[in-house]
Formats: structure tokens, sequence, C-alpha cells
């Protein structure tokens, strides 16, 4: 399953995608559409149609927002962990669960010491050539960073599958999988001996610095929305908390907010549309409040006066030691 073509070819940043803004509420989170594509992804098979993705506009616009958010201080930890393993030939092992266009390798790959090989999971094999040109080269202190591809199914992961992993990692995914699934994940990783720094996950709550009356209702709509189908949405972080420490793992969660302002607009502004269209795609009856409340605030973007905090959760489970 893995993408030789995408692995050897040579690295290099595509920047020749510029996001885009349409003016038509988005029901999801935000990603962009483009005609004939689904508006979100669901990492299992089985699907209707064919494989649905993020767009890769979506992702190159959240990144820097993304970047600054990632809890810094569970990195702190992760470098223990990695300090009391016995050095091996080719250097840490990360397996990048999820990975769209590759973010979390850009972010996480020069942050740490040492010769790397990044393992890039996903679906869609557009994000995962995506992911795979514009990996990192380069760790933290110059050693090489390798990548390659694996397409196929997150949700039935093996410990096989993470077989001699230093790390499992992902962003945003936790909160559009399913207990089940969450399970799954946890035994794979605990299967394979390996910690897991899972970040990004929706927390549930937005503030804005000028509340609006509507706010607390969309806010509950969104939320419902995204526990469809027996997603866990904002609550994906406790599951995953629970679910990894019945494998024996330590469990840390910090939190890593988007803290939006007016140099963030193109963000906010498509994130807004994103938010209000799942909202109202859950309760009908909150349409024509929606509409003025979206135009008003989309106006305050453009104009650079809206602030607005949504909430995320960054997860690191660390397995125990085992006793001799």
């Amino acid at each position: 399953m893995t993408d030789t073509a995408a692995a050897q070819e040579e690295h290099r940043v595509n920047d020749g995608t510029e996001p885009t803004g349409p003016s038509d509420v988005i029901a999801g989170a935000g990603p962009v559409g483009r005609p004939g594509e689904r508006a979100t992804v669901r990492l299992r098979e089985g699907e209707a149609d064919e494989a649905p993705r993020y767009a890769p506009e979506w992702l190159q616009l959240r990144e820097p927002a993304d970047a600054d958010a990632r809890a810094m201080g569970l990195l702190e930890p992760l470098a223990k962990r990695f300090s009391e393993l016995p050095p091996r030939e080719g250097g840490l092992v990360i397996h990048d669960l999820g990975c769209g266009t590759g973010s979390m390798g850009r972010w996480l790959a020069a942050r740490l010491d040492g010769a790397q090989h990044w393992v890039l999971h996903d679906r869609d094999p557009y994000l995962l050539h995506f992911a795979a040109v514009a990996s990192p080269r380069v760790a933290a202190d110059g050693s090489r960073v390798t990548v390659e591809t694996r397409r196929g199914d997150v949700a039935r992961l093996t410990p096989d599958a993470l077989s001699g992993a230093s790390l499992v990692t992902a962003s945003a995914l936790l909160d559009v999988l399913t207990r089940p699934e969450i399970e799954t994940l946890a035994a794979a990783c605990a299967g394979a001996g390996s910690p897991a720094l899972l970040t990004l996950s929706v927390a549930g709550r937005v503030e804005f610095a000028s509340p609006d009356p509507l706010d607390t209702d969309l806010a509950e709509a969104f939320n419902a929305h995204q526990r469809r189908g027996g997603l866990l949405g904002p609550d994906a972080v406790t599951a995953a908390g629970e679910a990894f420490a019945g494998h024996g793992a330590s469990v840390r969660v910090h939190p890593s907010p988007w803290r939006l302002g007016p140099e963030h607009a193109a963000l906010t502004a498509q994130w807004l549309r994103g938010w209000v269209g799942a909202a109202v795609e859950e309760r009908p009856a909150l349409r024509t409040r929606a509409e003025d409340y979206l135009r008003d605030r989309l106006a305050a973007c453009e104009a650079g006066e809206l602030e607005v905090v949504v909430h995320h959760s960054d997860l690191l489970a660390v397995p125990r030691p085992v006793e001799a």
C-alpha cells in the first residue's frame, strides 16, 4: 500500500494553491468545497461514492493557526520518553494518521532531534502525494528526515501496522472517530508500545470577544452536529483519555486553542461559515436568525473587528514502563 512514487519524489513546498473563500455556507467545520466533493472526510472504508477528502486549500489556510495552537508543553515529556529508549539505526519512526497535507510533520519534525522516518497515512492519494512532496527534510539538529506514504483505513489499525513505531501522531482526527474506533486506535498503539500525540481535537467551546445572544444556541447545535452518526466530536478527548488509560498509558491533556484576530480574517471567515452552516443543518429552525448573525459576523471580520477563541485539546498518551 506504500505510494513509493510519492515517497521517492524530491522534497519541495507546493505553494501554487491559493486559499479560496466561497460565499455559500458550508455544512461542516470549514473545509473549502469543490464541485462534486464532500465537505468532510471519514477515515474508514465502505463509504458510498468516491473517497471524500478535505480540500487542501482549507488545510493550508488553517496550518499557521494549528501551528500556533499546538501544546508545546507536551513535547518535553515526549522528548523524555525518547531519551529513555535505546538508540536504533535510522532514528525515530513516526506514524502520522490522517496526515492530510502533512502539516503535523512540518510542525513536529523540526522540533525533535535526531533522524526521523515519517510514515504518512491517509485515504486520499492526492493528499498523500501533497504531504510527501512538502514534507520537511531535516530535524531540529539537522539530522535527516525521510518519508513514505500508506493509503488505508485509520479506523482499522492493528499493532502490526504500527510495528516499530516510536510515535503515533495525528491532528484534528479524534473528533471524527467513534468510540469503538478510538478504542481500536488505543489498542493498536498499546500493542505496538508506542506513545501517541493527538492534537487539535475540538473541545466544543467557542468564545467571541463581542458575545451575541445566538452564540450559545449555535455552539450547542454545532456540537450536536459533530456527534452525528456516533462520532464523538467534543467528547473525543475524554473518550481517548479513558481508552489509552485503560491500556495502561499515562495520559496528559493540554489546551490548544485557536486565537483568531484581524490577522486571521480569511481563516476566521471560512471557519465561521462552516460553524454556522453545521449548526443550521443540525437545527433548521435557527436558519433565519443564523443568516443575519452570519452576515453581521462576516462584516465584523472583514472590518478587522472580530476576535474569537476556538477551543481545542491536545492529548499525549505514553505507555508506562514494563516492569522486569
